[in-house]
């Protein structure tokens, strides 16, 4: 019974440090991403749109795409246009 219980205990432990963990560690780090954001950046959403940022307010944002503009929430900016080229190359 006893070795069930410190089983568990490890299974937890370990699931929390490979799965929990890094999963907060990421949000914190889009949530600063999102709050430094500031006007001409050049951003990517969630959906795959790439644009530059012409306007923020506290929760919405409004890019330009190719000619298009578009007021999206704040959450739906996913990462810079210039990490995105930085990972590729």
């Amino acid at each position: 019974m006893n070795q069930q219980i410190v089983m568990l205990v490890l299974i937890l432990v370990v699931f929390y440090f490979f799965m929990i963990r890094p999963q907060m560690k990421k949000q914190k780090e889009l949530k600063k991403f999102r709050e430094s954001i500031k006007v001409g950046d050049k951003v990517v959403t969630i959906g795959g749109i790439h644009g530059k940022i012409l306007e923020l307010n506290d929760t919405t944002v409004l890019i330009s795409s190719e000619g298009s503009k578009i007021r999206l929430d704040k959450s739906a900016i996913s990462t810079s246009s210039e990490d995105l080229l930085s990972a590729v190359k």
